[in-house]
């Protein structure tokens, strides 16, 4: 089987988002506007409350799907379908906003650290306007599936090459969201088909692929191949993510991510006149 090479390495860049809230963003910058079918991934990690405590006050989505994952603290969620829970450690939400919903996500916690991700995935053209769903998961509920010399695999989505399978099928983009644990010394192999693309987020420690190093906070982009290859250097800590890629136009403003201009206009004009 061939190893998928590395074709980009991006450093994330320091961001804020919703109401002051301080994150890295390894996903949706400049460098790396997009990764078909992932569009954005935020890692945030702050031990001040005031660099959290704003939180993410109401605001719309439309035409694709959020994936908040907790490694420490506890964040509520509330829409305006009347729907509210709270996503604590080591729990996942996968949210489709479809067609369109107005939510919040604020802090359930006035103190301590808070840390996790969002993922951004986009939807095809036929399910952009679908309703609105969500799948949430506390993390008793998500396999750990352990390995040789200590490597763990958390699967948040998908189903690994050993049949663990994840609470989350995978979605529109038959995704794989993968959270690997690997002491130092040790290597990670999974089979990833063609049919998907794939990258890595390494998030502590650094780790060694395709014979180069990369550091903490780096999204890399991995080419394609049949398996992909992780060996870490110290401990590490690394997400991989996976889906079909989907091949179409993408148009993206601020909240929403339709394939075309118009469809934009429409999403801004339906949000304004209430229709969400």
């Amino acid at each position: 089987m061939s190893l998928r090479p590395v074709v980009k390495i991006v450093k994330g860049v320091p961001a804020s988002d919703g109401d002051g809230v301080r994150l890295t963003r390894m996903l949706g910058t400049q460098e790396a506007q997009m990764f078909d079918p992932f569009l954005m991934l935020d890692c945030f990690d702050n031990d001040q409350a005031s660099d959290y405590m704003g939180g993410f006050p109401d605001h719309p989505h439309r035409g694709f799907e959020t994936v908040t994952y907790m490694l420490e603290g506890r964040m509520r969620h509330r829409d305006n379908t009347g729907r509210e829970g709270i996503i604590g450690p080591g729990g996942i939400q996968w949210m489709r906003a479809g067609k369109g919903i107005v939510h919040s996500e604020m802090p359930e916690q006035a103190e301590g650290r808070m840390r996790g991700f969002q993922l951004w995935v986009n939807l095809p053209a036929k399910l952009k306007m679908s309703a609105p769903g969500y799948s949430e998961f506390e993390s008793d509920a998500i396999p750990v599936e352990a390995r040789d010399g200590g490597v763990s695999v958390k699967v948040i989505a998908g189903v690994t090459d050993a049949g663990t399978a994840g609470p989350i099928g995978g979605g529109a983009v038959d995704a794989l969201y993968f959270d690997v644990v690997l002491p130092a010394g040790t290597r990670f192999e999974e089979p990833v088909g063609g049919d998907r693309n794939a990258m890595l987020a390494v998030y502590e420690g650094q780790v060694r692929v395709a014979g180069g190093k990369i550091d903490a906070l780096s999204g890399v982009f991995l080419g394609q191949g049949d398996m992909v290859l992780v060996e870490a250097i110290t401990d590490a800590r690394v997400l991989l993510l996976a889906g079909r890629p989907i091949n179409e136009p993408v148009f993206w403003h601020g909240p929403f991510v339709m394939n075309s201009r118009d469809e934009i206009v429409q999403a801004f004009e339906d949000f304004q006149s209430g229709k969400f």
